[in-house]
């Protein structure tokens, strides 16, 4: 699951962005209301946290625009305006939940786990699927050929970004970016020790391997390449030369 955190205190921000990468959530980050907006409606995310005291233009603006143009995106205030004409002001706005500063971390992954619940009711599936493998983006469970795969969150992370840019060769370098927000040492063995984890999870006890290493550039996953079928076998070709009988004339030579 994507989200996107309209978020102007860096501090702020910073947390909830490394909370719910920790959690297994891909994050985006925007500190000003008009750059929320378009990244809100020009991206591709399953949910907005959104704050109400922004630089350029206020949460509320940014979703009156946001309903207009995208009416179906969850939207979640998190704000320090915490009082009842507030909050009814941002329900009635269309926002799916309020919950105001300060706040459990715990209590703000349960509600986002509720509001994508209710979204998941009237938008398209929230499950991925690659072959005999599933990922069920809501309920956080993962499962090939029914069995159930017992994945950390991590893993759970790695999984999704696989699933969701399948066929693609996603560099190492791009994986540490997007599943550890660090600066890719060359050095370290961190994605491949964690893709070596994930392959073993949802590989080593089926015939079709579906995660695969390209070597130089990175890795796959994929439906596996059907085998190419045998070349049929060359009949000799005197075979299908008819007999004739011989000529009476032949015969009497």
């Amino acid at each position: 699951m994507k989200i996107l955190i309209v978020e102007d205190e860096v501090q702020s921000g910073e947390y909830l962005k490394q909370g719910l990468r920790e959690a297994g959530y891909y994050t985006e980050l925007m500190r000003d209301g008009i750059e929320g907006l378009i990244e809100a409606t020009e991206g591709d995310y399953d949910l907005v946290l959104l704050d109400v005291n922004l630089p350029g233009i206020d949460g509320w603006s940014v979703l009156r625009s946001l309903r207009r143009k995208k009416p179906r995106l969850p939207v979640l205030y998190l704000t320090a305006r915490d009082s009842i004409e507030d909050r009814v002001k941002g329900l009635e706005l269309g926002a799916d939940d309020y919950l105001a500063k300060p706040f459990s971390f715990s209590e703000l992954l349960a509600r986002i786990k509720t509001v994508l619940r209710r979204g998941a009711q009237s938008q398209e599936s929230t499950t991925l699927q690659v072959a005999d493998l599933q990922l069920d983006l809501v309920r956080r469970k993962a499962s090939r050929s029914g069995r159930l795969l017992d994945l950390t969150t991590k893993e759970f992370g790695l999984l999704e970004l696989f699933m969701r840019r399948r066929g693609e060769v996603l560099p190492r370098s791009l994986i540490a970016s997007l599943m550890w927000d660090i600066n890719f040492d060359c050095e370290s063995n961190v994605i491949v020790v964690a893709v070596g984890r994930l392959r073993s999870k949802i590989d080593d006890e089926f015939d079709a391997k579906l995660l695969r290493t390209v070597r130089g550039m990175g890795y796959v996953l994929d439906e596996p390449e059907p085998e190419p079928e045998p070349e049929p076998q060359r009949q000799n070709p005197l075979w299908d030369i008819e007999t004739f009988p011989q000529s009476e004339a032949t015969e009497n030579l």
